[in-house]
Protein backbone atom coordinates (compact mmCIF):
# COMPACT_ATOMS: atom_id res chain seq x y z
CA UNK A 1 0.00 0.00 0.00
CA UNK A 2 2.95 2.35 0.43
CA UNK A 3 5.09 1.83 -2.66
CA UNK A 4 6.43 5.02 -4.25
CA UNK A 5 4.81 5.90 -7.53
CA UNK A 6 6.93 6.51 -10.60
CA UNK A 7 8.33 10.02 -10.43
CA UNK A 8 8.19 10.31 -14.21
CA UNK A 9 4.38 10.11 -14.32
CA UNK A 10 2.73 13.46 -14.96
CA UNK A 11 0.80 14.85 -11.97
CA UNK A 12 -2.97 14.68 -12.21
CA UNK A 13 -3.13 17.77 -9.97
CA UNK A 14 -0.42 20.38 -9.68
CA UNK A 15 -0.71 23.17 -7.10
CA UNK A 16 1.64 26.14 -7.15
CA UNK A 17 1.88 29.05 -4.70
CA UNK A 18 -1.71 28.58 -3.48
CA UNK A 19 -2.96 31.34 -1.17
CA UNK A 20 -6.36 31.97 0.36
CA UNK A 21 -7.49 35.00 2.33
CA UNK A 22 -10.79 35.51 4.10
CA UNK A 23 -10.70 39.24 4.58
CA UNK A 24 -7.55 39.91 6.63
CA UNK A 25 -7.22 36.24 7.62
CA UNK A 26 -4.47 34.56 5.59
CA UNK A 27 -5.53 30.90 5.72
CA UNK A 28 -3.34 29.31 3.03
CA UNK A 29 0.16 30.67 2.63
CA UNK A 30 1.76 29.43 -0.56
CA UNK A 31 1.12 25.68 -0.87
CA UNK A 32 2.96 23.71 -3.56
CA UNK A 33 2.00 20.09 -4.24
CA UNK A 34 2.05 17.52 -7.02
CA UNK A 35 -0.59 14.78 -6.89
CA UNK A 36 0.29 11.74 -8.99
CA UNK A 37 -2.34 9.34 -10.36
CA UNK A 38 -3.07 6.76 -7.68
CA UNK A 39 -1.72 8.87 -4.82
CA UNK A 40 -3.38 8.38 -1.45
CA UNK A 41 -2.52 11.53 0.47
CA UNK A 42 -3.49 11.98 4.11
CA UNK A 43 -3.60 15.58 5.32
CA UNK A 44 -3.08 16.15 9.03
CA UNK A 45 -2.96 19.22 11.22
CA UNK A 46 -4.52 21.02 14.13
CA UNK A 47 -7.85 22.82 13.88
CA UNK A 48 -7.41 26.06 11.94
CA UNK A 49 -4.33 24.90 10.05
CA UNK A 50 -6.08 25.26 6.66
CA UNK A 51 -6.76 21.60 5.85
CA UNK A 52 -10.43 21.92 4.87
CA UNK A 53 -9.86 25.21 3.04
CA UNK A 54 -7.10 23.55 1.04
CA UNK A 55 -9.43 20.75 -0.10
CA UNK A 56 -12.23 23.18 -0.90
CA UNK A 57 -9.85 25.17 -3.11
CA UNK A 58 -8.92 22.02 -5.03
CA UNK A 59 -12.45 21.60 -6.34
CA UNK A 60 -13.17 25.33 -6.24
CA UNK A 61 -15.84 25.29 -3.58
CA UNK A 62 -13.59 28.15 -2.42
CA UNK A 63 -11.84 30.23 -5.08
CA UNK A 64 -8.10 30.58 -4.52
CA UNK A 65 -6.96 34.13 -3.80
CA UNK A 66 -3.64 33.56 -5.55
CA UNK A 67 -1.77 30.73 -7.19
CA UNK A 68 -2.40 28.18 -9.90
CA UNK A 69 -4.04 24.75 -9.90
CA UNK A 70 -3.61 22.53 -12.96
CA UNK A 71 -5.68 19.45 -13.73
CA UNK A 72 -3.91 16.97 -16.03
CA UNK A 73 -1.36 19.67 -16.98
CA UNK A 74 -4.08 22.17 -17.90
CA UNK A 75 -4.11 25.35 -15.76
CA UNK A 76 -7.56 26.20 -14.41
CA UNK A 77 -8.69 29.78 -14.89
CA UNK A 78 -6.68 32.55 -16.45
CA UNK A 79 -4.64 35.52 -15.19
CA UNK A 80 -7.07 38.13 -13.96
CA UNK A 81 -5.07 41.14 -15.12
CA UNK A 82 -5.81 42.84 -11.81
CA UNK A 83 -3.84 43.06 -8.58
CA UNK A 84 -1.14 40.44 -8.12
CA UNK A 85 0.19 38.62 -11.17
CA UNK A 86 -0.70 35.38 -9.34
CA UNK A 87 -4.41 36.16 -9.18
CA UNK A 88 -6.67 34.28 -11.58
CA UNK A 89 -10.28 34.55 -12.71
CA UNK A 90 -12.55 31.58 -13.25
CA UNK A 91 -15.47 30.92 -15.58
CA UNK A 92 -18.35 29.08 -13.92
CA UNK A 93 -18.66 26.65 -16.83
CA UNK A 94 -15.00 25.69 -16.44
CA UNK A 95 -15.41 25.11 -12.71
CA UNK A 96 -18.41 22.85 -13.33
CA UNK A 97 -16.21 20.71 -15.57
CA UNK A 98 -13.47 20.61 -12.92
CA UNK A 99 -15.94 19.41 -10.27
CA UNK A 100 -16.91 16.49 -12.50
CA UNK A 101 -13.29 15.33 -12.31
CA UNK A 102 -12.58 16.31 -8.68
CA UNK A 103 -15.28 14.95 -6.38
CA UNK A 104 -15.69 15.78 -2.71
CA UNK A 105 -17.12 14.05 0.36
CA UNK A 106 -17.84 16.42 3.25
CA UNK A 107 -17.87 16.17 7.05
CA UNK A 108 -21.65 16.53 6.94
CA UNK A 109 -23.41 14.21 4.56
CA UNK A 110 -25.40 16.92 2.72
CA UNK A 111 -28.02 14.47 1.51
CA UNK A 112 -31.42 15.71 0.39
CA UNK A 113 -33.77 14.58 3.20
CA UNK A 114 -36.86 14.48 0.99
CA UNK A 115 -35.25 12.17 -1.58
CA UNK A 116 -34.59 8.45 -1.36
CA UNK A 117 -31.06 7.08 -1.16
CA UNK A 118 -31.22 6.11 -4.83
CA UNK A 119 -32.53 9.53 -5.87
CA UNK A 120 -29.74 11.24 -3.92
CA UNK A 121 -27.09 9.26 -5.79
CA UNK A 122 -28.83 9.78 -9.15
CA UNK A 123 -29.29 13.54 -8.76
CA UNK A 124 -25.89 14.64 -10.11
CA UNK A 125 -26.08 12.16 -12.97
CA UNK A 126 -29.42 13.60 -14.06
CA UNK A 127 -28.85 17.32 -13.47
CA UNK A 128 -25.12 17.71 -14.12
CA UNK A 129 -24.23 14.92 -16.56
CA UNK A 130 -27.70 14.91 -18.17
CA UNK A 131 -27.81 11.15 -18.34
CA UNK A 132 -30.96 9.25 -19.30
CA UNK A 133 -32.86 8.22 -16.18
CA UNK A 134 -32.37 4.48 -16.68
CA UNK A 135 -28.63 4.85 -17.17
CA UNK A 136 -28.41 7.11 -14.10
CA UNK A 137 -30.35 4.53 -12.09
CA UNK A 138 -28.05 1.74 -13.22
CA UNK A 139 -24.92 3.67 -12.29
CA UNK A 140 -26.36 4.78 -8.96
CA UNK A 141 -27.29 1.22 -7.98
CA UNK A 142 -23.81 0.03 -8.97
CA UNK A 143 -22.20 2.54 -6.60
CA UNK A 144 -24.63 1.77 -3.79
CA UNK A 145 -23.66 -1.88 -4.16
CA UNK A 146 -19.98 -0.89 -3.95
CA UNK A 147 -20.53 0.80 -0.56
CA UNK A 148 -22.74 -2.04 0.68
CA UNK A 149 -26.07 -0.20 0.60
CA UNK A 150 -27.93 -1.53 -2.43
CA UNK A 151 -30.61 -2.83 -0.05
CA UNK A 152 -31.22 0.74 1.21
CA UNK A 153 -31.97 2.25 -2.21
CA UNK A 154 -35.60 3.07 -1.37
CA UNK A 155 -34.88 4.30 2.18
CA UNK A 156 -34.67 7.97 3.13
CA UNK A 157 -31.66 9.55 4.87
CA UNK A 158 -33.48 9.88 8.20
CA UNK A 159 -33.91 6.09 8.25
CA UNK A 160 -30.14 5.50 8.05
CA UNK A 161 -27.35 5.65 10.60
CA UNK A 162 -24.71 8.33 10.26
CA UNK A 163 -22.24 5.81 8.86
CA UNK A 164 -24.75 4.68 6.26
CA UNK A 165 -25.50 8.27 5.28
CA UNK A 166 -21.79 8.96 4.79
CA UNK A 167 -21.50 5.84 2.65
CA UNK A 168 -24.39 7.15 0.50
CA UNK A 169 -22.49 10.42 0.16
CA UNK A 170 -19.43 8.46 -1.01
CA UNK A 171 -21.59 6.56 -3.52
CA UNK A 172 -22.95 9.88 -4.79
CA UNK A 173 -19.41 11.17 -5.38
CA UNK A 174 -18.32 7.90 -7.03
CA UNK A 175 -21.30 7.91 -9.40
CA UNK A 176 -19.87 10.99 -11.12
CA UNK A 177 -16.74 8.94 -11.94
CA UNK A 178 -14.27 11.57 -10.69
CA UNK A 179 -10.55 11.20 -11.38
CA UNK A 180 -9.69 12.61 -7.94
CA UNK A 181 -11.65 12.14 -4.70
CA UNK A 182 -11.38 14.57 -1.78
CA UNK A 183 -12.50 13.53 1.72
CA UNK A 184 -12.88 16.30 4.31
CA UNK A 185 -12.82 14.53 7.69
CA UNK A 186 -15.50 12.06 6.56
CA UNK A 187 -15.73 10.37 9.98
CA UNK A 188 -15.58 13.43 12.25
CA UNK A 189 -19.36 13.65 12.78
CA UNK A 190 -19.86 9.91 13.34
CA UNK A 191 -20.25 7.99 16.56
CA UNK A 192 -17.10 5.92 17.23
CA UNK A 193 -18.77 2.61 16.47
CA UNK A 194 -19.69 3.84 12.96
CA UNK A 195 -16.25 5.11 11.96
CA UNK A 196 -14.95 1.71 10.88
CA UNK A 197 -17.60 1.10 8.22
CA UNK A 198 -16.76 4.38 6.44
CA UNK A 199 -13.00 3.84 6.71
CA UNK A 200 -13.54 0.35 5.30
CA UNK A 201 -15.14 1.82 2.17
CA UNK A 202 -12.27 4.31 1.79
CA UNK A 203 -9.72 1.52 2.21
CA UNK A 204 -11.48 -0.42 -0.56
CA UNK A 205 -11.26 2.59 -2.87
CA UNK A 206 -7.56 2.92 -2.08
CA UNK A 207 -7.03 -0.70 -3.04
CA UNK A 208 -8.67 0.05 -6.40
CA UNK A 209 -5.89 2.56 -7.07
CA UNK A 210 -8.02 5.69 -6.91
CA UNK A 211 -6.40 9.07 -6.49
CA UNK A 212 -7.54 10.45 -3.13
CA UNK A 213 -6.75 13.21 -0.65
CA UNK A 214 -8.09 12.67 2.87
CA UNK A 215 -8.20 15.15 5.73
CA UNK A 216 -8.36 13.06 8.89
CA UNK A 217 -7.46 12.73 12.55
CA UNK A 218 -7.49 8.93 12.28
CA UNK A 219 -3.71 8.62 12.31
CA UNK A 220 -3.61 4.83 12.48
CA UNK A 221 -5.78 4.63 9.39
CA UNK A 222 -3.67 7.30 7.66
CA UNK A 223 -0.53 5.26 8.31
CA UNK A 224 -1.95 2.19 6.56
CA UNK A 225 -4.02 4.00 3.89
CA UNK A 226 -1.67 6.68 2.59
CA UNK A 227 1.45 6.66 0.48
CA UNK A 228 2.07 10.33 1.37
CA UNK A 229 1.41 12.33 4.53
CA UNK A 230 1.15 16.11 4.69
CA UNK A 231 1.24 17.93 8.02
CA UNK A 232 -0.22 21.43 7.69
CA UNK A 233 0.47 24.25 10.14
CA UNK A 234 -0.39 27.92 9.73
CA UNK A 235 -1.60 27.36 6.18
CA UNK A 236 1.64 25.77 4.97
CA UNK A 237 2.97 22.27 4.43
CA UNK A 238 5.11 22.05 7.54
CA UNK A 239 6.32 18.48 6.92
CA UNK A 240 5.70 15.91 4.20
CA UNK A 241 6.84 12.41 3.41
CA UNK A 242 5.94 8.75 3.65
CA UNK A 243 3.86 7.51 6.60
CA UNK A 244 7.02 6.16 8.24
CA UNK A 245 8.84 9.46 7.80
CA UNK A 246 6.09 11.74 9.12
CA UNK A 247 4.23 9.56 11.63
CA UNK A 248 7.03 7.41 13.03
CA UNK A 249 10.07 9.63 12.54
CA UNK A 250 8.90 13.26 12.24
CA UNK A 251 11.75 15.75 11.92
CA UNK A 252 9.98 18.96 12.91
CA UNK A 253 9.21 19.72 16.54
CA UNK A 254 5.71 20.93 15.75
CA UNK A 255 4.89 17.68 13.96
CA UNK A 256 6.28 15.72 16.89
CA UNK A 257 4.10 17.61 19.36
CA UNK A 258 1.00 17.04 17.23
CA UNK A 259 1.58 13.30 16.91
CA UNK A 260 2.34 12.92 20.62
CA UNK A 261 -1.23 14.07 21.35
CA UNK A 262 -2.52 10.88 19.73
CA UNK A 263 -1.62 7.89 21.86
CA UNK A 264 -4.48 5.50 21.04
CA UNK A 265 -3.46 4.28 17.60
CA UNK A 266 -1.35 1.42 16.34
CA UNK A 267 1.18 1.30 13.54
Amino acid sequence: MQQALAATEAPILQIRALHKWFGDLHVLRGIDLDVQPGDRIAILGASGSGKSTFLRCLNFMELPSEGEISLKARPIGRPSGQGSARQRSYAQAELCEVRKSVGMVFQQFNLFPHMSVLANVMEGLLTVLRQPREEARRRALLQLEKVGLADKATAFPAQLSGGQQQRVAIARALAMEPEVLLFDEPTSSLDPELVGEVLGVIRGLAEEGRTMLLVTHELGFAYHYANKILFLADGQIHEAGTPDQVLKHPQKERTQRFIERFTAFNF
